[in-house]
């Protein structure tokens, strides 16, 4: 779920939300973080990693008691009522809303050889490789997006441990409209029926006798028989390429 986030200060300890945006007084110092009123009756607790510098030593070197800060609610742990808050505005998007398929919108924030970064309001940019700008060949990436431009992809790869987001330009694209066949192009030709060896045999040996050879119509077989032999002379013809395959198989093995 998006997290939330308001100016509004809460006026009880059920009322705090995740990413909430809270003004506070830095109430103790301590040696791992600082302890800030919020004005609900507990104070929460901001953490020396959440004072937005890297490396930091001395909590004083950033916050000082009695001053007045603007923090954020990262975590809130009802059972045990404490509070943890941050000086840095928490993502728009959690890792729980990064999810593959998902459609985002975002802003190109820098460009590689290799591809592009695009902020989409998450813990870190998503990269959208060069071979995923586009479904033809890319030369580079400047060929297709600039720093700055807003671009629509979808997510196509999540690596919660290594905290990457792959998306993808070419996921979105239409795909061409299958070409249409001419109603000529659509309908299968009828192929013409080639009588047996047996029934040429046949054939021949009833008009010695004086004997016509009935056609088709004569027989009751019209164009769903001729089509029904011709199936059926199909499957002959691969049962017996069936049984050529098995033969040479088995005497490859010998």
């Amino acid at each position: 779920m998006t997290q939330e986030t308001t100016a509004n200060t809460p006026s009880s300890f059920d009322e705090l939300r995740t990413g909430m945006e809270l003004r506070g007084t830095v109430k103790r110092i301590e040696l791992y973080g600082a302890f800030v009123d919020i004005g609900i009756g507990v104070d929460g607790l901001l953490h020396i990693s959440q004072l937005g510098k890297p490396n930091v030593r001395n909590v004083e070197d950033v916050v000082k008691a009695s001053e007045e800060v603007t923090v954020y609610v990262l975590k809130v742990d009802p059972e045990n009522r404490r509070i943890a808050l941050s000086l840095v505005k928490p993502p728009m998007m959690s890792w729980d809303d990064v999810r593959e398929g998902t459609v985002v919108m975002g802003k190109v924030v820098r460009l590689e050889k290799f591809g592009v970064f695009v902020e989409i309001g998450a813990e870190r940019p998503g990269m959208i490789h060069v071979s995923e700008l586009a479904s033809g060949y890319v030369n580079s990436p400047s060929d297709v997006v600039n720093v700055g431009d807003d671009v629509r992809a979808q997510i196509i790869k999540v690596n919660k441990k290594k905290k990457r987001i792959d998306l993808s330009l070419k996921a979105l694209e239409m795909p061409p409209e299958p070409a249409q066949k001419s109603a000529s192009a659509a309908a299968p030709e009828e192929e013409e029926y080639v009588p047996t060896a047996m029934e040429l045999a046949l054939r021949r040996a009833m008009e010695a006798n004086g004997q016509p050879y009935p056609e088709y119509s004569e027989r009751g077989e019209g164009r769903g028989a001729k089509k029904g032999k011709r199936g059926d002379q199909k499957r002959k013809r691969e049962r017996e390429m069936e049984d050529i395959f098995e033969r040479t198989l088995r005497g490859s093995r010998r």
